[in-house]
């Protein structure tokens, strides 16, 4: 399983209503009970919010995201997605991996 992270951008600030709220609350429930949703919540400068996915691949997260009622409604209007590479103890904080070397200076 790889994990998305995706960012909601472009708020309409003063325009979520109670509604609103708990269909997207809904749609994180639906995620967070099918195994997708790791964590989800906004930022404090109250701009962005964060939402990180358990996804096969970009194109699941993707789908995941256009049925957020958040997105389908354009409270955030654009988002974007990335692949997080995990580093942790396990793989030695990815101190290995080609990607981390390739932008080693030598």
């Amino acid at each position: 399983m790889n994990r998305f992270v995706v960012l909601l951008k472009d708020k309409r600030k003063g325009e979520l209503d109670s509604s609103l709220l708990a269909r997207h609350i809904d749609h994180l429930r639906q995620l967070n009970q099918a195994g997708k949703l790791m964590v989800a919540g906004p930022f404090k400068n109250n701009e962005q919010a964060m939402i990180i996915l358990n996804c096969e691949d970009i194109d699941e997260a993707i789908k995941l995201v256009e049925r957020d009622p958040f997105i389908k409604e354009e409270y955030y209007n654009t988002y974007d997605i990335n692949e997080l590479i995990i580093a942790n103890e396990e793989n030695n904080w990815l101190m290995d991996s080609p990607q981390t070397t390739g932008n080693l200076v030598h």
